[in-house]
């Protein structure tokens, strides 16, 4: 009997050391964000989770692969422009991960991959556009930057979301440029609505002067009120105000006798 217990105690002690990993080993689990790819003696089997499942000890290989949206940081890079001007320029690109499977088999690593093709399409794409283009016009090459590399990555089952360029870096000589470009104009606008605002006080003074022209008394007022409001201000200013008609007709006067004169014989 005694025999028999000790039997069993190593029989159990044998199940424990041996079945008990190999059943850890089976026992895999994996976050709601990420899936096991599984490959049983090297050949595919597909993509398992999330959750709890099992895998064959010593035949199956799980490869985890994360689904959420990465965001890959391009260092500056240094471009010229179609126009001849060398730039730097960063960017970032948001991708994820949409068919896990063929991110494991069709790629070795895809995450090196998407860098190396990323940083290529953005000198690529710099040398095909102009300064202009890339400054006031960044939209349209961040639509163009996404397009390239998510088509170039598409074979890999990763999806580029977003591209991004974050900054331009311009060389001294051409900020000091664009500097002078922006001030001449600034001052060509101040000197056209400088011009504008004089153009319509000259029409104004116009229509003004008809009004005062086609009412005789206006004029009389006009002078009373200026006097009024330099009286307001006490100082020991005395005008006189004497009608441009008085000045012409005196004028007048002064031609005719000078005609006059010069009319007679001189002796």
């Amino acid at each position: 009997m005694l025999a028999a217990l000790t039997g069993l105690a190593t029989l159990l002690v044998i199940i424990l050391i041996f079945v008990v990993p190999l059943v850890f080993a089976a026992i895999r689990i994996v976050q709601e964000y990420e899936r096991g790819v599984i490959f049983r003696l090297g050949r595919l089997v597909g993509a398992k989770g999330p959750g709890l499942f099992f895998i064959i000890p010593f035949l199956d290989r799980m490869v985890k692969v994360d689904l959420r949206v990465f965001t890959l940081d391009l260092p500056s890079q240094e471009a010229i422009t179609k126009d001849n001007v060398t730039v730097k320029v960063n960017a970032v690109v948001f991708y994820q991960v949409i068919d896990p499977t063929r991110a494991v088999v069709a790629v070795e690593d895809f995450r090196r991959s998407i860098f190396q093709i990323a940083q290529t399409t953005l000198r690529s794409v710099l040398g095909q556009s102009e300064l202009d283009d890339l400054l006031a016009h960044r939209d349209k090459i961040n639509q163009q930057l996404q397009m390239i590399i998510d088509e170039a990555t598409e074979p890999w089952g990763v999806k580029v979301t977003v591209v991004e360029v974050k900054d331009v870096e311009l060389p001294q000589s051409m900020q000091r440029a664009m500097a002078k470009q922006a001030e001449a104009e600034r001052e060509r606008r101040a000197k056209v609505i400088h011009a504008e605002g004089e153009n319509a006080a000259a029409q104004q003074l116009s229509e003004a002067a008809q009004t005062l022209a086609a009412q005789p008394g206006a004029l009389q007022l006009r002078y009373l009120q200026t006097l009024t409001e330099i009286g307001v201000e006490q100082n020991s200013t005395i005008i006189f105000p004497v009608p441009i008609d008085i000045m012409q007709g005196i004028a007048g006067m002064l031609n005719g006798r000078v005609a006059q004169t010069d009319g007679k014989p001189q002796v």
